[in-house]
């Protein structure tokens, strides 16, 4: 029989739009979910936080029109959590500020199901903060107040009480209220609010899609029919608008407005993603590759019985070093076998990742390529080494030290795969010219890239701008016919970054 009691429902506010200002929290209980329910405004960023195996259904609402009628949410929460699962119910900004978090947790408590909430950052005070207007500030603004711009049933009038609202002398913020944004300003005129009074409309707040526009009572709804600005959008009135030439930060962020596609591994792109937050730009989350383990360990199984027998051990990547641990472990050898065996290692990340490891690495060449390891290796005729690597990988490494006379054991720690990858949402924005970089680390990131894409979309992607982490990566990207424009002097994800950075700001692509 099944224990009901074992299953839960989380209702989790996402925030405004930046991934990062969802809370420890709300993160946490993603990456537990067993079932994922979200909605239109959610950054779709927060996918990469839950397991592969969550179930991810979406019941947003997109210009008004809902997916799922809200009673049928309520019921599939229920019936998941019925189910034994974790059952995440992520709606953007805070739930309870005007999100029915309230109501979808009323019908939870009473089928008997078991919730946690977890309140986020209103789009109220994120998108205030990323746009430079404090809503409140001495001598300007004492009172805040929140008001729906929405209603039900797309009913002409929005109940509420105008001449109260209208009278107030604080920060008025308006969520929802685009469209009804010449009912709100007549109605404020109309009872009693300054024409003059100063007012902000920002769209896709705290996303590098933020756009605002600044004008009074008396001009925005010429501004807004001039622009067609349409939602999301949140309206700020007052005095505290005038504030934002002397506070405004996020806008002026070296990448802001950028969309940047990241096109490494799941695990592997979150330092890219982080910093390019940092920058201002929008992270477009498209892994090309997935790693897993090789279709057979005969080969590397062999080489650790007997690792002492060699003179030195050389990692190509981090995941070679990750899968070459991960086997250790699982065939029981001792890794006190490296005892007097040399480590090798090519770029800095490589490195590191064998020093997590408790192991020395004694050699990592200055330039982080096969060939600048292969250049300050000598005197090594006679010598054994071991290449834990991809399935498939480039031979110049192993052919080069077995001509200088060394035997070489290739042993594949694992292999390379396509992912199963949606390309519906990246095809329209390629073909919307709104994604500005693509970024190659690797030449099998680029012919994955090209693969999943189609040849019908290459022309689209010529026109993009193309960051590739190195020379053999840009070699096998101008080769496709794409255009190569950025490529640091070192050939690290930092780099790159900087790279990119460097090139948006006119300084060039290195």
């Amino acid at each position: 029989m099944t224990n009901i009691n074992k299953g839960k429902v989380v209702l989790i506010g996402a925030g405004p739009g930046d991934v990062g200002l969802l809370t420890l929290n709300g993160k946490h209980w993603l990456q537990k979910a067993d079932v994922v329910l979200y909605d239109h405004l959610v950054n779709p960023e927060m996918i990469r936080f839950t397991k592969k195996s969550a179930e991810m259904i979406y019941v947003g609402k997109k210009g008004g029109i809902a997916s799922m009628e809200q009673e049928r949410i309520n019921r599939l929460l229920i019936s998941k959590a019925h189910e034994d699962k974790i059952v995440v119910r992520l709606k953007g900004g805070d739930p309870f500020i005007f999100g029915r978090g309230g109501e979808e947790i009323q019908a939870i408590q009473a089928a008997g199901i078991p919730f946690i909430i977890v309140p986020g950052v209103t789009s109220v005070t994120g998108v205030a903060a990323y746009v430079g207007i404090p809503l409140t500030h001495r001598h300007l603004s004492s009172t805040l107040s929140i008001i729906t711009g929405s209603n039900e049933k797309n009913q002409g009038d929005i109940h509420i009480d105008w001449e109260k609202i209208a009278s107030r002398s604080g920060t008025l913020v308006f969520l929802m209220g685009a469209r009804k944004l010449p009912q709100i300003v007549e109605k404020l005129i109309h009872f009693g609010k300054n024409p003059d009074t100063p007012i902000a409309i920002v769209q896709w707040g705290t996303t590098a899609r933020q756009k605002t526009w600044i004008g009074t009572l008396g001009t925005i709804v010429e501004i807004s029919a001039k622009d067609k600005i349409l939602p999301p959008a949140l309206t700020i009135i007052g005095e505290v608008v005038n504030l934002k030439s002397t506070i405004e930060w996020y806008e002026k962020l070296p990448l802001f407005g950028k969309t940047i596609v990241v096109t490494r591994k799941g695990d592997q792109a979150n330092s890219m993603i982080d910093r390019l937050h940092e920058l201002g730009a929008e992270p477009f989350f498209f892994p090309v590759i997935e790693t897993i383990a090789p279709d057979d360990w005969t080969p590397l199984d062999n080489a650790l019985k007997t690792l002492s027998k060699y003179d030195g051990l050389i990692f190509t990547s981090v995941n070679g070093v990750r899968f070459f641990a991960e086997r250790i472990k699982a065939v029981e050898q001792d890794i006190r076998e490296l005892k007097g065996v040399r480590i090798f290692t090519i770029g800095p990340k490589t490195a590191e990742a064998v020093r997590d490891l408790g192991i020395r690495v004694d050699v990592v060449p200055e330039n982080f390529v096969a060939e600048s390891l292969i250049a300050s290796m000598e005197n090594i005729k006679g010598q054994r080494f071991l290449i834990p690597r991809a399935t498939v990988a480039r031979e110049i490494l192993p052919e080069q030290l077995r001509k200088m006379g060394a035997i070489v054991d290739v042993a594949p720690a694992y292999q390379t795969v396509l992912p199963s990858q949606p390309v519906d949402t990246l095809e329209k924005r390629l073909k919307e010219g709104s994604i500005d970089v693509i970024t190659f680390t690797s030449s099998s990131t680029v012919t994955n890239f090209l693969t999943l894409i189609g040849k019908k979309l290459l022309p689209e992607i010529k026109k993009v701008t193309i960051a590739c982490i190195g020379p053999i990566t840009a070699k096998t990207a101008r080769e496709a016919g794409l255009n190569v424009k950025i490529m640091p002097e070192q050939y690290t994800v930092s780099s790159l970054m900087d790279a990119i950075e460097n090139y948006s700001l006119g300084r060039g692509g290195k």
